[in-house]
């Protein structure tokens, strides 16, 4: 299937917003329990431009979001400063073509060009599709926080992998 990577816009919320709530009411990649309104979704995409976080889209030839993938902030202390936190999503008739591969390296790429240097990926333990696109991208785990969460009647442990990146070629306290 032939695609095109490109910035998402505002125009591509309610496809993301469609992408969040599936994940949120069907499974345990997201650790809310309530669907995200459209305000919500408003909110969340412009504190990403305002940070300077990328919102990248995988579409198909026809304009339509087949997925997409954004990182954001890890911690607001200054010394963080290199690490983020990256989530994909694919539309849910879109798994299985691999496309959560093109998204992940898009995000490496991006990380790489804005010179951070640890990419962290918070992941639901039994999320084995997960673990295994970021082990292939040579994520490590880096830890597992036991009983992190509660959703669907069950504790859910939540496991961080994490991308170190050659960058930034002169880190700085700044």
């Amino acid at each position: 299937m032939e695609y095109l990577i490109k910035p998402c816009g505002e125009v591509q919320l309610p496809e993301i917003q469609e992408m969040f709530n599936d994940a949120i009411i069907n499974s345990t990649s997201v650790y809310d329990y309530k669907p995200r309104s459209m305000e919500y979704m408003k909110g969340w995409y412009y504190s990403k431009l305002k940070g300077n976080f990328p919102v990248i889209g995988l579409f198909n030839t026809l304009g339509d979001l087949l997925g997409f993938g954004t990182y954001g902030t890890f911690r607001n202390q200054p010394a963080y400063k290199y690490s983020i936190e990256h989530s994909i999503y694919v539309r849910k008739d879109m798994r299985g073509n691999g496309f959560g591969n093109v998204l992940l390296n898009e995000i490496i790429k991006s990380a790489v060009s804005n010179n951070y240097h640890i990419l962290i990926g918070g992941i639901d333990a039994d999320n084995e599709i997960s673990i295994k696109l970021h082990e292939k991208m040579g994520f490590k785990h880096a830890g597992t926080i036991k009983h992190a969460g509660y959703k669907f009647g069950k504790w859910l442990d939540l496991s961080f992998y994490q991308l170190i990146l050659n960058t930034p070629a002169n880190p700085t306290e700044e």
